[in-house]
C-alpha cells in the first residue's frame, strides 16, 4: 500500500533492536528501489529493523520459489507491499473477521445432489464485480466481502455495477456487534443493511480506513438494500460452489494468518499451513476468491484457492449472501 510505513511500538522497537542481524549489502540497490516503489520511510532506527524484517520476508520468497521451480508446490510468492512486516503485525492490521460462534437463526443454502453446477462461472467477466480495493491498515476485511456481495446483488437486479459504502458498514453496524477497524462479521453487515432499509455508495460515504467517525448515512443515497440474509451450509464446498453458481459473488471467510498467503502472487494457492481458523473476510467469485489488500498483491488482487480439499483454508466455513 502507498503510504508512510506503519509506526513501531517503542517497546518493540527495543525488543527487536537487541537481536538485530547484519544486514546484506548486497541487497541495497533492491531495498532503495522498494522502498521507493511503495513510498516508504522510516524515522531513525527504525528503519534498520524493517530492512531487516524485509531481508528475511524476502529469503523465504525466494526459497519457495527455488522449491516451486522443483515442482514442491503449485504457487508461486512475490515480494510486495507487506514486505517490512512481521506475520504477527499483519495478521493485527488486516484479518479483520471475527468467527461467529453462534449464529442467530438464519436461510440455510443446502447443496443439491443432483444439482449441476456450470464447468465455469466468473462473474467478473459478467459485470457483477467492481474493481478490487484496498482497505489499507484496519481491519475492515468483513466490510469489503460485504459490499462485494451486495454489490453483486444490486448488478443481478438493475443491471448497475455500483460501488458501495465500506466506511458505512464500518461507522454504523457497531450495534449489531461488528468493530470497525477490529473486526466484523459479514452477515452483520447485511443485517444492518436490512434494518437500516439501504446503504450509501461509495462516492456519497468514501472510505477512510478507520473508525472514529459517527454513523452519517444518507437516506437520499439509498444504493442497496437487501431483505433476507442465507448462510451457506458451514463446511460444505459443494454448496458454497452451488451458491456462487446460482446467486452470484458471495462472501466467505478463510485463514489468511500464513506467511504463504501474505505473499502469494499466482498459482492454485495449497498450503500445510493453512487451517480452517478463519480470520479474513474475501469474496468468491467462482474459480477465483477476491481480495482486498490491494491489486499488486496476487493475481491483481485474486488468489486462486485449491477446490476439492476438504474445505481448504476454511473457505465454505462462514460463507453468506444476501437477497433481495
Amino acid at each position: 500500500m502507498l503510504g508512510r510505513a506503519m509506526a513501531v511500538p517503542q517497546g518493540l522497537l527495543l525488543a527487536l533492536l537487541g537481536c538485530t542481524m547484519a544486514l546484506d549489502p548486497v541487497l541495497e540497490e533492491a531495498w532503495e528501489g522498494w522502498k521507493s516503489l511503495y513510498a516508504k520511510e522510516y524515522p531513525g532506527e527504525a528503519e534498520i529493523i524493517r530492512r531487516e524484517v524485509w531481508e528475511k520476508n524476502l529469503r523465504r520468497i525466494e526459497q519457495h520459489n527455488w522449491e516451486e521451480s522443483q515442482g514442491q508446490h503449485t504457487f508461486r510468492l512475490s515480494m510486495n507491499h507487506y514486505g517490512d512486516l512481521m506475520d504477527e503485525e499483519f495478521n493485527q492490521l488486516l484479518n479483520g473477521f471475527t468467527p461467529v460462534q453462534h449464529e442467530e437463526p438464519a436461510l440455510t443454502f443446502q447443496a443439491l445432489a443432483a444439482q449441476k453446477t456450470p464447468a465455469e462461472v466468473d462473474w467478473r467477466v459478467k459485470g457483477y464485480v467492481t474493481p478490487v480495493k484496498n482497505q489499507g491498515h484496519c481491519g475492515s476485511c468483513w466490510a469489503f466481502s460485504a459490499t462485494g456481495a451486495l454489490e453483486g446483488l444490486v448488478f443481478n437486479r438493475t443491471g448497475k455495477l455500483a460501488v458501495l459504502s465500506e466506511q458505512n458498514l464500518i461507522d454504523c453496524s457497531w450495534k449489531l456487534g461488528n468493530n470497525g477497524c477490529q473486526g466484523g462479521y459479514m452477515t452483520r453487515a447485511f443485517q444492518y443493511v436490512h434494518d437500516n432499509g439501504g446503504m450509501n455508495s461509495e462516492r456519497v460515504y468514501p472510505y477512510q480506513a478507520k473508525d472514529t467517525s459517527s454513523c452519517r448515512y444518507n437516506p437520499g443515497d439509498r444504493a442497496a438494500n437487501c431483505s433476507t440474509v442465507w448462510l451457506v451450509a458451514p463446511g460444505s464446498e459443494a454448496a458454497l460452489e452451488q451458491a456462487v453458481a446460482a446467486v452470484g459473488p458471495v462472501s466467505v471467510a478463510v485463514d489468511a494468518s500464513s506467511f504463504f498467503f501474505h505473499f502469494y502472487k499466482s498459482g492454485i494457492f495449497s498450503s500445510m499451513f493453512c487451517s480452517q481458523k478463519v480470520n479474513h473476510g474475501m469474496l468468491a467469485t467462482w474459480l477465483q476468491i477476491c481480495h482486498h489488500f490491494q491489486p499488486v498483491w496476487g493475481e491483481q488482487g485474486y488468489i486462486r484457492l485449491l477446490k476439492g480439499a476438504n474445505n481448504h483454508c476454511g473457505v465454505a466455513s462462514q460463507a453468506s449472501f444476501p437477497l433481495l
